[in-house]
């Protein structure tokens, strides 16, 4: 895998994030996660001002990867590079939209739940892809169905994780890491609850160190 996916999977949970008021709580959305060890996260542009949050969470985090989540076009693309972020996430196969960001040297992680979707990404020489709405699509019965015509795929499952079924995605072979927003729901950032995001990353971290530990 390329640095930029040993490094996602190697903290192997990505909190999706939708930021509402990234002026006021990026900064400390960002130093939470990193204090709960996971130096990762997925800034959706489901809310406004995604590429603000993005820069704002690299100003106060600098060695934290930072992402944009359910980009669906190119100017997205501009915005996110623009503003320092990481990597792309989209969620679905837009064939466009990754060769645009293969073009603008940015890794992207395109959505794929299907047979079809998978030989689009293997054409675009893609090692990691996103597996969304994971449980909703098959959940890990899927993935490993799909993981036997198509081992080279390391899967990012999204959509359904949370602690109770993270240490069973994350216990595949196919699964690299798993995003996830039960760490930071709306009421906890509203509310400004860090501690409580950081607890809940610490969780998260505990289980991607025990299945690593015995896997």
């Amino acid at each position: 895998m390329n640095t930029m996916n040993e490094r996602i999977s190697a903290i192997g949970v990505v909190p999706v994030i939708k930021l509402n008021h990234p002026e006021r709580d990026a900064a400390g959305l960002a130093k939470a996660l990193c204090a709960g060890g996971v130096g990762v996260a997925e800034v959706t542009f489901r809310a406004a001002g995604a590429d603000l949050a993005i820069r704002l969470m690299k100003e106060a985090c600098p060695d934290m990867l930072v992402g944009a989540g359910t980009v669906t076009n190119t100017d997205q693309i501009d915005a996110v590079i623009a503003a320092g972020g990481d990597f792309i996430v989209s969620p679905g196969f837009d064939p466009e939209l990754v060769a645009y960001a293969q073009e603008k040297n940015i890794p992207v992680y395109p959505g794929c739940t299907t047979a079809s979707e998978y030989h689009q990404a293997l054409k675009f020489g893609l090692e990691v892809i996103k597996f969304f709405p994971a449980e909703q699509s098959g959940g890990l019965a899927k993935i490993k169905a799909l993981a036997a015509p198509f081992p080279m795929f390391k899967i990012m499952p999204t959509g359904g994780i949370s602690l109770k079924n993270l240490k069973e995605y994350l216990s595949c072979p196919a699964v690299a890491a798993c995003g996830g927003s039960y760490m930071v729901t709306a009421d906890l950032i509203d509310n400004n609850r860090w501690d409580e995001i950081t607890r809940l990353c610490e969780e998260s971290v505990k289980i991607v160190k025990e299945v690593r530990e015995n896997g």
